[in-house]
């Protein structure tokens, strides 16, 4: 069974005030998460199913100029295998693997060419199943902005054992390739354009109707880098950076 996204966390300097944007543009409910003493965390549900995680940037990220950020997780039946494996294969590790208890075991990692997820072994059975398609509050699409596309794919899928899907022709701006991690295709890949200034994976998160979700955005701080667009296939996205600066995306099936 291929590996895939599961867990989703925004780093950023104003916690309060990213709690506030997404529970308005995204209709999550929060859960305040945390042993005493330890930093704020902050669940994000759409329904009663956790999606994701808020947290202050940590100081030692923020010494090395990290701005506000969305980080994707990956599972791992074996976090130290895991590791092992992707330095073989020309990847980085930013922190070493290290233990959550009660949460799981988990490390910091780049691709060869430099694009950031996170690892994880969670306890318990982690990294259920999907929901369906386009369900709202939930990530709908991943998308990765490489140097080489072809590369990356090679990579991920040696690691990961994800698989090529449909490719679809941008023109000017190259292949856009699907890919699938077990089941319908869950993202795309695609050489960066020179606005993007280094590799990242960009995660959209599926609302329903995509204007009325961009109008939130800017209506609560936000601002939109890309208006809503039709993309093949029929659906809706937009991309977008919340009141501190991170990047994130939206995708619908309406307009």
């Amino acid at each position: 069974m291929p590996s895939r996204f599961f867990w989703y966390e925004l780093t950023t300097d104003d916690l309060a005030g990213a709690e506030a944007f997404y529970t308005a543009v995204l209709g999550w409910s929060t859960e305040h998460w945390g042993p005493p003493g330890a930093p704020p965390y902050v669940i994000v549900k759409a329904g009663e199913t956790g999606i994701a995680g808020l947290m202050t940037t940590p100081d030692h990220l923020k010494a090395m100029g990290v701005p506000p950020c969305w980080t994707g997780y990956i599972h791992a039946a074996d976090v130290d295998a895991a590791v092992e494996t992707l330095t073989k294969a020309g990847g980085t590790v930013h922190r070493a693997p290290w233990d959550i208890p009660e949460i799981g075991r988990l490390a910091v990692v780049a691709d060869p060419q430099g694009a950031t997820f996170i690892l994880m072994a969670p306890m318990g059975e982690g990294g259920g199943p999907d929901a369906p398609p386009m369900t709202p509050g939930h990530v709908g699409w991943h998308e990765l902005y490489a140097d080489d596309w072809s590369a990356a794919l090679d990579f991920y899928s040696g690691e990961f054992g994800w698989t090529k899907a449909d490719a679809i022709d941008m023109g000017p701006m190259g292949t856009y390739q699907l890919f699938a991690t077990g089941g319908d295709p869950a993202g795309g890949m695609m050489n960066r354009p020179p606005e993007v200034p280094m590799p990242v994976w960009i995660y959209y998160f599926s609302v329903d109707g995509i204007d009325a979700a961009a109008a939130r955005v800017t209506d609560n701080g936000g601002k939109l880098m890309m208006p809503p667009m039709e993309v093949p296939g029929g659906g809706w996205v937009a991309q977008c950076t919340d009141p501190q600066g991170a990047w994130f995306a939206l995708v619908s099936a309406t307009r």
